[in-house]
């Protein structure tokens, strides 16, 4: 699997990333899906990347720089047909690599408290993340929760 920086605008991409946003479409109510589509992922605060296993878009995961010590994790997304393989995780920690490599002190994330985001929460906690006051522009709403990981300086 080679996970690397890619086009959100990539026709394969472009596919993987309208399942991520219909997935949260599907399990969240429409103010609480924060997950961002292609020109979400093209603003200069994000960095985007893909996970290609032999050539095939396995996964998805964007960084956007919230301030110079703090990252946040954005549309994680793995295609349903390779999950349970090490894709999440791989790129999970490849995000988290690049934070600190950048000199972050922090990385968080929200994600949703419906039964479908138990897998991507039990991730999280899986390398750290624990539950966290809303961050940025997010809100307290019993739909969404957010996640902080500090990183090891």
């Amino acid at each position: 699997m080679v996970i690397a920086e890619d086009d959100p605008d990539a026709p394969d991409v472009r596919d993987l990333l309208s399942r991520h946003l219909q997935f949260a479409h599907e399990h969240s109510p429409p103010e609480d899906v924060h997950a961002l589509d292609s020109d979400g992922l093209r603003q200069d605060d994000v960095t985007f990347f893909s996970a290609r296993l032999d050539g095939n878009v396995v996964g998805v995961g964007a960084l956007r720089q919230l301030d110079p010590s703090h990252a946040e994790l954005k549309s994680m997304h793995t295609r349903e047909s390779t999950r349970g393989r090490g894709v999440g995780r791989a790129m999970l920690e490849h995000l988290i690599r690049v934070a600190s490599d950048r000199g972050c002190e922090r990385v968080s994330l929200e994600t949703g408290t419906m039964a479908a985001f138990a897998p991507a929460r039990a991730l999280y906690a899986s390398v750290g993340f624990t539950p966290c006051p809303p961050f940025a522009a997010y809100r307290t709403t019993p739909n969404s929760m957010c996640m902080t990981l500090l990183l090891d300086r």
